[in-house]
């Protein structure tokens, strides 16, 4: 591509006329010391309190200190293969789940060892299927969760464990499960209760989404049978204050954003598409807070420039050799839109992405004066969920309004009142606000079964709102995106619009009240809605604009109408 602007070695790309103020911002960086100020853990690069900074910040030395552990997870690998383990199923959620996520969709699975699957969906339908395919004298879970409290995680374990209690008998069934959590959890004092197999503990120092190069990452990465080695080796050639290619990406990701260019939109091919998703979770999270944010945009085709405001930043990583995007971008960046490209030298080279875009996000948050290591409105939605099924345990149902209407098996849940269903979805989104700083956007959120048809539909939908009005549009599935974006809904400026797609599921799946007991008051299918109906709350009273539309018909006949109505 021509016209570039700037050069960092991997990193370069085109701002226009945005250099300047990216460029003054980087050099009034350098002068403050700031990264080095970073290295030596000076939590007063974000901010005068302490709190929930001086002891996130272990992130920094994991690519040294997990060298350390390489030996005790080869040994728990051997073992697990020495027992005929060919399946192993990761019960976890946002940042305890995704790095692990992104190893398998892209490097697959190495000979002779178990294939991993990840459980992040409180879906029955899900929940159900996954089930249904296990053979569960050779099938591992290891139940990944920093807190030890996390809702889905734990319903997950009591679930599968009943199961294996059935299967293979009180005597073995703890060594079918392994956990990974912080020193001191109830999932520690549980896992040895229950007699796993092993337990991994982790730097309680590092947060969640800071945590693909601990054991929450490693551990599956090794059973999948990736060199740690080499995983550690890419990170700890970036892990150093000589690099600055991240701290220049965390500077112009911040300046950008505070000059209204807030929509982060990813663009990466085939290959490496699955750690987009990692990205997604720790930028939102991140950085979506104090009436501030960037919106990381995953997985959109790309579109003409005529498809697009004037608030987007597009950042390609490209692994050598691989580029199906140069004459679409080389459109936008002539058309005046930001472009950026990350070089990667290989694919293997892409674990050390991790570090890198760790280290830009905790530069970008300094730069923003936003703290990055906490997650202050991520509560709100459990602190509802919760409520919501302590009424349905005491009552036998969720407390759950009626429809402003139905039409064509859906019913509409609405901000405002209008009608038809049309006239509804005209006014919503030609309706987004905006300041002079920030556009608004708008986020599906899909508490439906995942799946390959639901996928497509989706982006259908994403693609003719973003066309017919130029905005953008994210996609997720409940609960998993309210560990990742659910921060920026609700600690963003406010401007977005909240799509909920509910739905009855096919069936249902009980979660169990103990370990050992096959029945139990809550099903998987009232959690899913429970924490649907919290997040709604949480949005309403956050002052965010929610519509929801519950799919009474076949789930894919709705889409189709709603997609029909744009």
């Amino acid at each position: 591509m021509t016209a570039i602007t700037f050069d960092k070695g991997a990193l370069k790309g085109s701002l226009g006329p945005l250099q300047d103020s990216v460029d003054a911002a980087f050099d009034r960086f350098e002068r403050r010391g700031i990264l080095e100020r970073i290295w030596n853990l000076d939590h007063r690069v974000w901010k005068e309190d302490p709190r929930e900074i001086v002891n996130r910040l272990g992130w920094l030395q994991s690519p040294q200190k997990m060298k350390s552990r390489i030996p005790e997870i080869k040994r728990f690998v051997h073992a697990v293969q020495t027992k005929g383990y060919d399946t192993a199923v990761l019960l976890g959620m946002g940042g305890s789940s995704l790095a692990a996520e992104v190893f398998r969709l892209i490097y697959g699975v190495k000979a002779g060892h178990p294939d991993l699957m990840v459980l992040d969906s409180t879906d029955p339908d899900a929940v159900a299927a996954l089930t249904k395919g296990l053979v569960f004298p050779r099938t591992l879970f290891i139940v990944s969760t920093k807190s030890g409290t996390t809702v889905e995680t734990l319903s997950f374990m009591k679930y599968f464990y009943t199961l294996v209690l059935e299967k293979v008998g009180r005597r073995h069934a703890g060594d079918h499960f392994v956990a990974v959590t912080d020193p001191g959890s109830r999932l520690e004092r549980r896992a040895a209760e229950l007699h796993f197999m092993k337990v991994f503990l982790n730097d309680p120092h590092i947060g969640g989404r800071y945590s693909a190069l601990s054991c929450f990452g490693l551990v599956p990465a090794a059973l999948i049978g990736l060199d740690m080695e080499s995983i550690l080796a890419h990170a700890a050639a970036i892990a150093t204050p000589r690099d600055r290619t991240a701290a220049y990406l965390g500077i112009l990701m911040g300046e950008l954003s505070l000059r209204g260019k807030d929509k982060l939109t990813l663009v990466l091919p085939p290959a490496i598409e699955p750690f987009g998703a990692w990205l997604e979770q720790l930028i939102a999270e991140s950085l979506g807070k104090e009436g501030k944010g960037i919106l990381p945009v995953i997985g959109e085709p790309l579109a003409p420039p005529e498809k697009y405001r004037n608030d987007r930043l597009f950042v390609r990583i490209k692994p050598d050799g691989e580029d199906p995007f140069e004459e679409p971008l080389a459109a936008l960046m002539k058309a005046g839109h930001p472009v950026v490209t990350l070089d990667l030298e290989s694919l293997d080279a892409l674990s050390g992405e991790f570090f890198r875009w760790m280290m830009a996000t905790a530069v970008a948050g300094a730069h923003m004066g936003i703290h990055p290591f906490d997650q202050p409105n991520v509560e709100a939605a459990k602190t509802r969920a919760r409520k919501l099924v302590s009424v349905f345990l005491h009552t036998g149902k969720l407390p759950e309004a009626a429809p402003d209407f139905e039409e064509k098996g859906i019913q509409v849940y609405l901000p405002s009142k209008a009608h038809p269903l049309q006239e509804v979805l005209e006014r919503l989104f030609s309706g987004i606000p905006k300041t002079d700083a920030a556009t608004g956007y708008v986020a599906l959120q899909a508490y439906l079964k995942p799946d390959a048809e639901t996928d497509r539909r989706l982006q259908m939908l994403r693609c003719r709102i973003r066309d017919r009005y130029r905005l953008a549009v994210t996609v997720g599935y409940g609960p998993r995106f309210l560990h990742s974006t659910g921060q920026l809904h609700k600690g963003d400026a406010g401007l977005g619009l909240f799509v909920q797609l509910t739905a009855d599921s096919k069936t249902d799946v009980t979660i169990p009240d103990e370990v050992g007991a096959f029945s139990g008051k809550l099903t998987f299918g009232v959690l899913k809605l429970a924490q649907a109906l919290g997040d709604r709350q949480a949005l309403l009273e956050a002052g965010r604009t929610v519509i929801r539309f519950h799919l009474k018909g076949n789930v894919g006949e709705c889409l189709e109408q709603l997609i029909g109505l744009i």
